[in-house]
């Protein structure tokens, strides 16, 4: 499963990284950035945990 990112469309907000830390977090500027962008298992969970909570549904998996 792989994550994808909307950039243009993801305002910076976090809750994705609290729900996925080990795949995700924002850089110094507010940005977004995938550590992880294919997942199986476990962090399959966590990331699918992290699509359902971003409020401007920026991310989606394929």
């Amino acid at each position: 499963m792989q994550i994808i990112l909307d950039r243009p469309r993801c305002e910076g907000h976090g809750l994705c990284e609290e729900a996925a830390p080990h795949l995700m977090h924002l850089d110094d500027e507010g940005e977004l950035v995938l550590d992880q962008e294919t997942v199986e298992g476990p962090d399959a969970d966590a990331a699918k945990a992290a699509v359902r909570i971003c409020p401007v549904a920026a991310l989606r998996l394929a």
